[in-house]
């Protein structure tokens, strides 16, 4: 076959039937359309032909029926739609109360619930569409005041619980604001309601004994405490022991203490209610106390206030690099200068703080001191605090402090060798050793709640009692009593002997 004819062929074969397809199109399209009226009409006269076997009437006719969507105000979302129910030859199972009767809200089952950890970066938008909740629900929902507060800036770590039906629409939403408080918010008639509830966690009272061999944190953790628990335990005796320079290996300490459990789960660990530290062979003991009106604070077992008008130290777990010295020679200047304070070295950074109630004198750049304060304790007292690298939030001249408040931060400033805080004590302008000077007092328990004071502080006292007989042991472990519990007026019992 020639060139031109095979060029002829392979025309007619492919091409030509191409295109005579693209023309046949709208005729098999007519065609299509006339096979599927053929059939509607067919089976419009198949039906109309058939019929249920009826126990009774034909056909009820139902003249309207109102459709209200989820999430939309009635008058917009009402329609009315005509239709026709053949009856069947069996009665249905429905529920036969009246509709005035029928519940209000639909009961929820338990594990329909959905539980949401709020994640880093997370909000209830982000966390709405995550789950395929309806969005319309969450605006009708923050449009409560209640429950605005307290949804708009949730937190990680927080818990979300939801139920929704079928088609994402919320049912009812629980979150947890703390271990007390949970939001929870219900749907009723369409209309969504959110209400604060409160429970009283369960309370146990838990017991620890710990000797320092490495330092007070590892011990303390070795034994069982939370940190904040000895945090706490230094904030007691921190009036009394400098926690830089006077704990020595050997020292011995035991507590009893509050541990938070809510549905069979530790939350925290809470408030201490009795202390003791030996310290250097030294003995002291702490009572937590509530008066009839509201006071509340650590006394000794003979009822002085732990607290005192002064802290020994305005920093926590460092070390003293200088001591007060008047005739030290300085390590920058190489001469010999009076030292009239007392050096803590510690990493750059930590937190400094007020080591008594006062006002602030001086807040700023003091030559050789670099940033400073200064706070006036009343007529006779005054505090300096240098080399910081910077200062806390609102402190400036003026300005009141409160006692063991974050005035600061360690640093280098000034005529340092490096991050460190110079502290001075001074009593009517003569600086004074904050290492050895006697600290004033502050109030002792007022005769009136003496006798109170020694009903609620026997059987705490009786319990460190307990522990100093079991101090041999080599099990120093924190232990929970489950025999001891506290009532409304904070008196500590025993309910097993």
């Amino acid at each position: 076959m020639s060139y031109k004819r095979q060029v002829m062929y392979d025309y007619n074969v492919h091409a030509a039937p191409v295109g005579a397809r693209r023309r046949q199109r709208p005729r098999r399209a007519l065609t299509a359309c006339l096979l599927l009226a053929g059939l509607g009409i067919g089976s419009y006269l198949a039906l109309e032909n058939f019929s249920f076997p009826q126990p009774g009437s034909d056909t009820e006719q139902i003249d309207s029926v109102t459709l209200q969507l989820p999430g939309t105000e009635s008058a917009v979302a009402a329609a009315r739609v005509k239709t026709t129910v053949s009856r069947i030859p069996f009665e249905p199972q429905v529920n036969s109360r009246p509709a005035a009767e029928q519940p209000a809200t639909r009961a929820v089952p338990a594990d329909d619930w959905t539980h949401v950890t709020v994640a880093p970066g997370d909000n209830l938008s982000l966390i709405f569409a995550r789950h395929g909740f309806s969005k319309n629900d969450l605006h009708r929902i923050l449009e409560l005041d209640v429950a605005a507060k307290n949804l708009r800036h949730i937190k990680p770590g927080q818990v979300i619980m939801v139920n929704v039906d079928d088609d994402g629409h919320v049912l009812g939403m629980t979150h947890e604001l703390d271990y007390r408080r949970s939001m929870q918010v219900t749907v009723e008639n369409n209309a969504y309601t959110a209400t604060i509830i409160e429970t009283e966690p369960e309370i146990r009272y838990a017991t620890a004994l710990a000797k320092i061999n490495q330092s007070l944190f590892l011990d303390g953790q070795a034994a069982g405490l939370a940190d904040n628990t000895i945090m706490e335990l230094t904030d007691i005796f921190g009036w009394d022991i400098d926690f830089v320079l006077d704990v020595r290996k050997g020292d011995q300490f035991s507590l009893v203490y509050e541990e938070i459990f809510k549905d069979g789960e530790k939350v925290k660990s809470g408030r201490i209610l009795a202390a003791e530290f030996i310290n250097q062979g030294r003995r002291h003991r702490a009572v937590y106390y509530a008066n009839t009106d509201g006071l509340s604070g650590y006394y000794s077992d003979s009822g002085s206030a732990m607290r005192k008008a002064f802290l020994r130290a305005p920093v926590n777990f460092t070390r003293i690099s200088s001591k007060f010295n008047l005739s030290r020679r300085h390590p920058v200047l190489n001469t010999i200068r009076a030292h009239k304070g007392v050096d803590y070295a510690a990493p750059h950074g930590t937190p400094i703080r007020a080591t008594a109630n006062g006002k602030i004198d001086f807040a700023g750049n003091k030559g050789g001191y670099g940033r400073t304060v200064v706070i006036k304790h009343g007529d006779s007292y005054s505090t300096l605090f240098a080399h910081m690298s910077r200062y806390a939030r609102g402190i400036k001249r003026g300005v009141k402090v409160r006692q063991g408040q974050t005035i600061g931060y360690v640093g280098k400033t000034g005529l340092a060798t490096g991050p460190h805080l110079h502290y001075e004590f001074r009593v009517n302008g003569v600086h004074k050793n904050p290492l050895k000077i006697d600290l004033p007092q502050a109030l002792p328990i007022e005769k009136k709640y003496i006798a109170d004071f020694k009903s609620k502080a026997a059987p705490l006292l009786a319990q460190l009692d307990e522990l100093d007989n079991s101090a041999g042991s080599d099990k120093l472990v924190a232990t929970v009593d489950p025999d001891v519990r506290r009532d409304a007026s904070g008196t500590v019992t025993r309910t097993a002997q």
